[in-house]
């Protein structure tokens, strides 16, 4: 039976690996790694500098390119699915041409493989094909809410209060009702002026690496600060990930 392991990392620290996940690497064959092209090549320099630490010298490593997809496309839902289905095409082909019976496979997942990642449901959609293809385990992560939380050092919940976690896209017409604190992810072109200024921001990029961006405050006053020095980044990079807390006064 081949085998495969999710592995949560973290958000740009190496050292962000759990013990457990330091485990679950040392004997793993195969590491697959989908590239999402030039702009991005240190979150694979960063994967190969774990590997490099944690697996023997003769693991393999399986780089294929991401396939494409429209960032705005005017159908989300159909998008994300078509897309999900090339992953799965693709994902499929390579498990099965690279990954040997009785050997073990890892995918190497930013963050925690639970929180706004497509690892998951694409090896399902795989095994929905093929019910015998591989069995897979899941090793959690420090995720970038997490982080966000620690470099901030701030509790994410008021006393007695929920957590709401949601996309930049559902908080397009406002935040939802009777909820204190509501952490923002994937927010691809932040906008704050269709918020209450008067709520507090607390915004990270590049959690945990050492080109982390920390801003907190006034909404309506930090805001604009957000913004350029989001774009500034973005430019310098080439990519981005951030993920912000908004909590009422």
């Amino acid at each position: 039976m081949r085998t495969l392991r999710v592995i949560g990392i973290g958000t740009g620290d190496p050292e962000h690996l759990t013990l457990q996940a330091v485990q679950a690497l040392a004997d793993v064959d195969v590491v697959f790694v989908l590239d999402k092209g030039a702009d991005t090549d240190d979150l694979v320099a960063l994967r190969r500098t774990i590997c490099a630490r944690h697996i023997r010298d003769d693991y393999r490593l399986v780089v294929a390119q991401d396939p494409p997809r429209e960032r705005r496309p005017a159908d989300y839902a159909a998008t994300v699915e078509a897309w999900h289905a090339a992953r799965a095409d693709l994902l499929g082909g390579l498990i099965a041409a690279n990954l040997g019976a009785g050997e073990v496979g890892a995918f190497l997942v930013w963050g925690d493989p639970a929180l706004y990642d497509s690892t998951l449901r694409i090896l399902e959609r795989i095994l929905a094909r093929d019910a015998g293809a591989f069995a897979y385990t899941v090793i959690p992560g420090i995720s970038s809410v997490q982080m966000l939380a620690a470099a901030h050092r701030i509790p994410l919940n008021r006393i007695g209060g929920a957590v709401h976690i949601t996309t930049g896209r559902a908080i397009a017409d406002g935040l939802p009702e009777g909820v204190g604190s509501v952490v923002v992810m994937l927010d691809a072109d932040p906008r704050f002026d269709h918020l209450d200024p008067d709520l507090t921001i607390h915004w990270g990029a590049y959690l945990g690496s050492p080109d982390q961006l920390l801003i907190a405050g006034r909404l309506g006053t930090v805001g604009p600060e957000i913004r350029l020095q989001r774009a500034a980044a973005r430019s310098r990079h080439g990519w981005i990930m951030d993920v912000y807390l908004l909590q009422a006064p």
